[in-house]
């Protein structure tokens, strides 16, 4: 099994990639496999609605940057997600809000790729916005019927400085909770994939409130 985590910080080495760790260490202590992708110091387009994700249907976005691309063919093939961001300005980091965007958007117009994955978010900050920002990546984890992992608080790591997330002593339970809780996670679904069938996908229906 391999778990690819996603560190949408611009610094590669900061406090959200330190975070990402914890969680991997648990992992690879379980004997699962732990990637991070760090994507947050690229050049990455908004979307921009088009829908020719959905047209084409291969596993593609039209925008031509090819950190989406390459990390839709990468994720697909992954039994789990974490996505890890900064704070900035109460919210998700901009490069990458972008990266989801359209990486989600693709992955939910092939088929709905990550269906079933495990997933998980977390989130690394000085002083505020750990919820708001936490809250704003699980829905991306929501929207695509992915299974959530929880620790035994919000996924949420404090810190200014890099290593500075080394001092809270709360912070990293979590991050260690949640890698333990995941590798659990995953290894039940495996167990159980033969002895349950998962539910039929259903086509989405799309209702404007508008007439």
């Amino acid at each position: 099994m391999k778990v690819i985590a996603i560190n949408g910080s611009p610094k590669k080495d900061g406090n959200t990639y330190q975070s990402l760790m914890m969680v991997g260490n648990e992992l690879k202590n379980s004997g699962i496999d732990f990637e991070i992708m760090h994507i947050g110091n690229d050049l990455i387009h908004g979307c921009m609605a088009c829908g020719k994700c959905g047209v084409n249907k291969d596993l593609k976005c039209v925008i031509k940057d090819n950190v989406v691309n390459e990390a839709v063919l990468k994720l697909k093939d992954a039994d789990g997600i974490i996505l890890g961001s900064p704070v900035y300005y109460m919210g998700i980091a901009g490069t990458m809000k972008s990266f989801l965007d359209r990486l989600f958007y693709v992955a939910g117009a092939n088929g709905g790729l990550f269906r079933h994955k495990v997933g998980a978010a977390l989130v690394a900050l000085r002083r505020s916005g750990g919820s708001s920002t936490f809250d704003s990546l699980n829905h991306y984890l929501n929207y695509s019927e992915m299974v959530l992992v929880s620790s035994n608080y919000w996924n949420i790591i404090h810190g200014r400085l890099p290593g500075d997330v080394e001092h809270d002593e709360e912070g990293k339970q979590i991050m260690r909770v949640l890698g333990k809780n995941m590798a659990w996670i995953l290894k039940m679904k495996e167990a159980s994939e033969s002895l349950i069938a998962a539910p039929e996908r259903e086509t989405k229906t799309s209702t404007n409130f508008i007439r």
